[in-house]
């Protein structure tokens, strides 16, 4: 059985929201406490100064299992558009670029074996599923959550009852 507590996030000061909406940002690899620091820098810089339509976004970050870059943002004072959301996406970019994180690609997948974190390309895991390389006692991030609600109940599951089921 799996503990959802493990990779339960806290809800930082300034978000008033009991359910926030998230983004999450899957790195390739696990960060060296030294670029932690430094992304970590970045986006409180970029967060203090957000805004949508020139008002200011309440937001907040985590950076989970050292890996998972999670964005809280507080919309019920205001909505993070179009305009704001392409913002955070060119400075996760940049970030990206600076430290080779690899955030935006969706074309990976990360799970646990062995109580070990893993993140590998898609391809390689459907194959890995089917010829037994990957064990089906894993279990699975989902990156696609949207609310911090959904992000307790579903960021880590077992693989039989998570989006790769599809695969077995």
């Amino acid at each position: 059985s799996y503990n959802t507590l493990i990779v339960k996030a806290e809800i930082s000061e300034g978000i008033e929201s009991k359910n926030p909406r998230i983004m999450i940002y899957p790195s390739s690899r696990v960060l060296k406490s030294e670029e932690t620091q430094a992304v970590s820098e970045k986006i409180n810089s970029f967060l203090s100064d957000w805004t949508t339509h020139g008002e200011p976004l309440s937001a907040s970050f985590k950076i989970e299992r050292n890996q998972f870059l999670i964005i809280f943002i507080d919309e019920e004072n205001a909505k993070a558009g179009g305009c704001s959301v392409d913002s955070l996406t060119s400075m996760i970019r940049d970030i990206d670029t600076e430290f080779g994180l690899d955030f935006l690609n969706r074309m990976k997948v990360s799970y646990i074996e062995n109580k070990e974190t893993k993140t590998i390309n898609l391809l390689d895991f459907k194959k890995g599923i089917k010829n037994g390389s990957i064990p089906q006692n894993i279990e699975v991030f989902d990156f696609s959550k949207e609310t911090y609600s959904d992000y307790l109940s579903g960021f880590l599951l077992p693989l039989e009852k998570s989006w790769a089921k599809i695969y077995l």
